[in-house]
């Protein structure tokens, strides 16, 4: 992070700017009256998000919220995104070269305040909060709106860790997420039909599909104290929509540090790798996962690993986003093809 005297002097330029609406950024674009319809406004996290016109100078601070944006066809409206644990999207990769990247990882303050940004969207309620890249009462007084994923406000973050979950998340939580930013946005009828699309995916990787008995286990990163998938996150989405179990349905943790004799006593089916490019924990991609766990002399006699069932996801559908139904076709498609899911009607 920057020094605090050089965080007061990028804050004094921006809200200079928001005074004399005279550096040609947000603020001097936000003066006059707002076109019909607006403001906007969405409940968001126990705040009120208002903006007086479609933002035009996005920053997203999470891949999560950069991938919905992109999906709505706001490319044009962004002006900066960080925080990546995976390549983008296929088909958002064109979109998504025409905006800037402020960093791979929490990018500065400072970096977000040189962007002029008009609006600031987030997956974590940890990136918006004491600690991360800015709280939202810091762009508040900035006259800058922000928005947090409700899927991550919904869970208890209180305490250390990833948070807890006493109620499991589901889809729509996500598509709420889709239909406030379509709201902000003023592209209400894509965010619909991007909805409708996810559902649909989800019908048709589902359908027929009946994985009951087969018990998986999450595993995002880092080998020596293992992050792994509690209850009722993103995973718990996917295991539902498949009839199947996770081995540590017990634990509402989001993503709980296990030791490794634990998940050997629990031997699970089939094992769910995080394949990451990221580079902040141990064992982050899927291959450095597999040579771990083939080498351990605990973990190399568990049934999943001794008939290598293994299912690759990137980060993102290992977390809340609309890629958590890429998770369920991935997942759905290997135990099929490990011959452990029933494709009869239910």
């Amino acid at each position: 992070m920057p020094s605090a005297r050089r965080l007061r002097l990028a804050a004094t330029v921006l809200v200079s700017c928001v005074l004399l609406a005279a550096c040609g950024g947000p603020a001097a674009r936000s003066t006059g009256s707002s076109p019909p319809g607006y403001p906007h406004t969405v409940d968001n996290c126990g705040q009120r998000v208002e903006v007086d016109r479609p933002p035009r100078r996005a920053v997203s601070l999470n891949q999560g919220s950069t991938e919905i944006l992109l999906s709505l066809g706001l490319a044009d409206a962004m002006v900066g995104t960080a925080t990546w644990t995976d390549p983008v999207l296929p088909e958002l990769a064109e979109e998504n070269a025409r905006v800037p990247r402020l960093a791979d990882d929490n990018p500065s303050f400072e970096s977000v305040l040189a962007a002029e940004p008009d609006f600031v969207s987030a997956s974590f309620v940890s990136t918006l909060g004491v600690g991360g890249v800015a709280t939202r009462a810091q762009l508040a007084d900035l006259g800058v709106p922000s928005y947090v994923s409700p899927a991550d406000c919904v869970k208890d973050n209180s305490g250390a860790g990833d948070g807890r979950r006493d109620t499991p998340l589901d889809m729509t939580t996500i598509h709420r997420e889709i239909r406030d930013l379509a709201r902000v946005f003023d592209v209400e009828e894509r965010g619909e039909k991007l909805v409708e699309d996810l559902r649909r995916r989800v019908r048709e990787a589902t359908e027929g599909v009946d994985a009951s008995g087969v018990r998986l286990m999450y595993w995002f990163a880092n080998k020596e104290s293992p992050y792994l998938a509690g209850c009722c996150g993103a995973p718990g989405i996917i295991t539902r929509a498949l009839g199947a179990e996770n081995v540590f349905d017990d634990t509402h943790d989001e993503w709980p540090q296990i030791n490794w004799e634990t998940v050997a006593e629990r031997d699970p089916d089939v094992l769910v790798l995080g394949d990451l490019t990221r580079r902040s924990q141990t064992a982050e991609s899927a291959e450095r996962k597999i040579e771990f766990l083939e080498s351990h002399p605990v973990t190399r006699k568990m049934t999943a690993v001794r008939e290598q069932r293994y299912v690759f996801l990137p980060g993102q559908a290992m977390n809340p986003t609309l890629r958590t139904v890429d998770g369920i076709e991935t997942v759905g498609a290997a135990l099929r093809e490990f011959g452990m899911a029933s494709t009869e009607p239910r």
